[in-house]
């Protein structure tokens, strides 16, 4: 049983292109980018647990740095958007993977 979805901003700093842009895609599977290395993603736990562990595989350790910060909903809800930026879920909207 999956628990209830969380919002994380998931940012990312990795110098090599072909890595960068497997990162991108694998993030792109699972939220929103919000900015140029920055993912919103709402997930429960065991979707974030499978994140990461991809993650993990693609990149490199030595050289990549990744950050995933979770959101209470509270503070989800306090987010201020300033300035353009893409539409993401709503907190409590529901989301549909279809695997």
């Amino acid at each position: 049983m999956r628990g209830k979805p969380l919002r994380y901003v998931i940012c990312y700093d990795i110098p090599d292109d072909k890595r960068r842009i497997k990162v991108a895609r694998c993030l792109d599977g699972y939220g929103d980018r919000v900015q140029f290395s920055v993912f919103e993603a709402l997930i429960d736990n065991t979707l974030m647990e499978r994140l990461a562990g991809e993650l993990e595989e693609l990149i490199d350790e030595a050289e990549d740095s990744v950050r995933i910060y979770p959101m209470c909903s509270s503070c989800a809800a306090k987010v201020r958007k300033l300035g353009v930026m893409q539409p993401g879920p709503e907190v409590g909207e529901e989301i549909v993977f279809i695997v």
